[in-house]
């Protein structure tokens, strides 16, 4: 059976990570849409080459001037919208191969910036002495906690790294805790998505690739929180509790099926 995961969670970090099965490997990109939540322990003073505590060290700083007042404002600075590069340790593609893959074989390379989206982000609390602050985050697809913590401890001239790393959450989904699974299927899939009821006929029709009417769509179960960008993505076809297919709107104002799922999940 076909598995894939909806994104990856570094070596040394925990939490949620969810896997596709089956035919829900043709639309587990769709879990890109909505935001992530971390929790993440930030060890002030030095940088390691791939922003964690397994990478080596290449650069130190002073840490002792650092204040609660300073680390808000140049968390502040980060927020919303900005251009960031991913750690060369990232599982970005260069030149057709994941970029970790060249780094461990200790190739030189640079990354180029892309726009990432950090919609929430505030200190949960400060040991200074200790040289560790805890950080919560929201971020959107394609956002690097290691790269911001990195980032940080340039601006403050002390350097960082993230010492510890816990995802709690993908969109509606929150992590269940080590060892535990929460099969998700049906009406749960995707539920920042409109939805779409079909009857016998019209499920046949969309697994017949036709088009149908519009008709009356359910409004998402679940919404992005308050100036996260809202998902575009499709809508949802449901027959007899399951989900048959992802449906596209058309210029004639009909809904076209572009990823039959005819078995349902």
């Amino acid at each position: 059976m076909p598995t894939c995961h909806g994104g990856t969670l570094d070596p040394f970090a925990r939490g949620l990570l969810i896997v596709a099965l089956g035919q829900a490997t043709r639309v587990v990109d769709l879990v890109h849409d909505v935001p992530k939540e971390y929790q993440a322990v930030v060890a002030w003073g030095t940088e390691t080459d791939n922003g964690d505590p397994l990478g080596r060290v290449i650069a130190t700083g002073d840490a002792s001037e650092l204040t609660a007042e300073r680390l808000d404002a140049v968390l502040a600075e980060r927020l919303g919208w900005r251009e960031q590069v991913p750690p060369a340790t990232s599982a970005k593609r260069v030149g057709g191969e994941r970029a970790y893959a060249r780094a461990h074989r200790g190739e030189v390379f640079e990354l180029p910036p892309v726009r990432v989206l950090l919609h929430e982000a505030r200190w949960l609390g400060h040991d200074l002495a200790a040289g560790r602050s805890r950080l919560f985050l929201r971020c959107g697809r394609g956002y690097y906690v290691r790269s911001l913590v990195r980032d940080l401890g340039r601006a403050l001239g002390c350097r960082a790294h993230v010492a510890e790393l816990h995802r709690g959450a993908i969109g509606p989904w929150r992590d269940p805790g080590a060892g535990h699974a929460i099969p998700v299927t049906g009406e749960a899939l995707f539920p920042w998505l409109a939805a779409r009821d079909l009857d016998e006929r019209e499920a046949r029709q969309v697994a017949q690739g036709q088009p149908i009417a519009t008709a009356s769509l359910r409004a998402p179960a679940w919404t992005v929180p308050p100036g996260f960008p809202p998902s575009q993505g499709p809508v949802r076809g449901l027959a007899a509790g399951r989900l048959v297919a992802l449906l596209r709107r058309t210029d004639d104002a009909r809904l076209a099926p572009f990823a039959n799922l005819r078995r349902g999940l």
